[in-house]
């Protein structure tokens, strides 16, 4: 249960931005400031927090060089009117940091992504004497981060999920949800799971074995399915996938020590 209190809206900029987006918008910035200010009083959050991207991260590109290039690869197929119109949203979403920085605290890293800038925010939410937090994001990566008194709203399904609604959006605990990525990877991210272990094979996995961690240290298990063959032929893509994905465990690693320190001392005089 998210309880009234001490609350901070922590919110994925440019992830929301990309709500104008869809609808061709080219002028965004105020309807924008005026999103972020009822969602802070339809959640009760005096406190204001904008994460935002600054590239991908260099963090993962060093472990996984092939992180994100999809993306990459789809800028360059663009027509030149898609590229015009990308420049054009994003001079306005710059725009609307600029605007939004005018009454919110703006963390912004570069080489540094807002998911990681997040997660550091929900680990240290004691220290930062926040009581609940309310993630903006459509992006399910972030129910990463859920636990008690910390929830996420999606813009584009109009859904909260929180501990206590889990169940209604996910086969698999909360706790675990982390060793279901690691297991099927995540393709918008271009982050690749074991070959052939889709949902209900890894939900079975996990049920079987425990964690993804499990599962390696299980390796080599016997079976003559193709997908357990895969699981023990790919084992080692199971960590990596971890130090890719587990926003909680490795975000400062993410976000670099002298971010971190930067982050700690922007929240402190908030």
């Amino acid at each position: 249960m998210i309880n009234e209190g001490n609350g901070t809206l922590v919110v994925d900029s440019l992830n929301l931005a990309f709500r104008w987006k869809h609808r061709g918008a080219t002028d965004f910035r105020y309807e924008y400031q005026q999103t972020i200010q009822s969602l802070a009083k339809s959640y009760d959050c005096k406190n204001v927090i904008i994460t935002a991207d600054w590239g991908s991260s260099t963090y993962r590109k060093e472990i996984d060089d092939q992180y994100k290039q999809n993306r990459k690869d789809k800028i360059a197929t663009q027509t030149e009117k898609d590229k015009m119109d990308f420049e054009d949203f994003i001079s306005e979403y710059e725009e609307t940091l600029e605007l939004l920085s005018e009454d919110y605290t703006i963390l912004r890293f570069k080489g540094v992504e807002a998911d990681d800038i997040a997660a550091h925010i929900v680990n240290n939410k004691a220290k930062y004497e926040m009581d609940f937090i309310w993630l903006i994001s459509s992006d399910r990566d972030w129910d990463l981060l859920i636990q008690e008194n910390v929830g996420r709203f999606s813009y584009v399904t109009r859904k909260e999920v929180t501990i206590d609604t889990w169940d209604e959006h996910y086969d698999v605990p909360q706790e675990e949800y982390i060793s279901f990525k690691c297991l099927t990877g995540d393709s918008g991210d271009n982050v690749a799971g074991i070959p052939g272990v889709g949902p209900k094979r890894a939900i079975s996995l996990i049920e079987t074995y425990g964690s993804a961690f499990d599962v390696y240290d299980a390796v080599p298990i016997a079976g003559k399915y193709k997908y357990i063959q895969n699981v023990n032929e790919h084992a080692d893509r199971i960590l990596t996938n971890y130090k890719l994905m587990d926003l909680v465990t490795y975000c400062d690693d993410a976000i670099g020590a002298d971010n971190v320190s930067a982050i700690k001392e922007k929240l402190s005089a908030a």
